[in-house]
């Protein structure tokens, strides 16, 4: 259970940096308090999963979804630029989540 957790509070975390991107910087009430509760479910979903995941393997793995979530809300929502460096740099971060999970109990 503490892997689904993990999934969620890091697809949880794409979500509440979407949401700031389009707060404005918290100008806009509703993506703001979009942001706010995201990040607090984000954050409790990882504080459960941390219960029986090493401290190390939780949070890498929270943040490369997270990393690799934005990304592609970037590219495919927001128009951001796509080059090879950029791929590479996503596809690199996913194969250290994998190797990551692999390692972990």
């Amino acid at each position: 259970m503490a892997w689904i957790y993990l999934l969620v509070a890091g697809l949880l975390e794409v979500i509440w940096s979407y949401s700031m991107k389009l707060s404005d910087g918290f100008t806009r009430l509703t993506p703001s308090v979009v942001t706010v509760v995201m990040q607090i479910a984000s954050f409790w979903l990882l504080a459960l999963a941390m219960r029986t995941i090493p401290l190390g393997s939780a949070y890498v793995i929270w943040t490369g979804i997270g990393a690799v979530g934005a990304f592609l809300v970037g590219i495919f929502l927001l128009a951001e630029p796509v080059n090879a460096m950029r791929v590479l740099a996503a596809v690199l971060i996913v194969a250290g989540l994998v190797l990551m999970r692999v390692a972990s109990p």
